[in-house]
């Protein structure tokens, strides 16, 4: 599994030499790099709690996401920050929930 990006590379290195299913492997670098994108492609080592809310914000409000999509988002930004860029986002990130019914 190789992308275009040497950093996710180096994730999805990381994931596999763990023993991660490919399918959370793909999930979680689909997911990095949408936040990385959308905060215009800024490594995440600059970034943090704030832009992380923003971006939760944005998936909900704009892509009109479910709760189970927005919480895979926030399980594949947690994973990034806590085990590749080794400092974890706050435990208090306050950001809108997804309330999405499948009508």
């Amino acid at each position: 599994m190789k992308t275009r990006s040497p950093f996710l590379n180096s994730i999805a290195d990381y994931m596999l030499s763990r023993h991660y299913s490919l399918r959370t492997v793909e999930t979680y670098l689909k997911w990095i790099s949408s936040y990385i994108h959308f905060h215009g492609k800024r490594h995440p080592a600059s970034m943090g709690d704030n832009e992380v809310t923003t971006y939760l914000d944005h998936i909900v409000l704009k892509g009109n996401v479910s709760p189970r999509t927005q919480a895979t988002a926030l399980n594949a930004l947690v994973f990034l920050y806590k085990h590749i860029i080794k400092n974890e986002l706050s435990l208090n990130l306050d950001f809108v929930r997804s309330k999405y019914l499948n009508n």
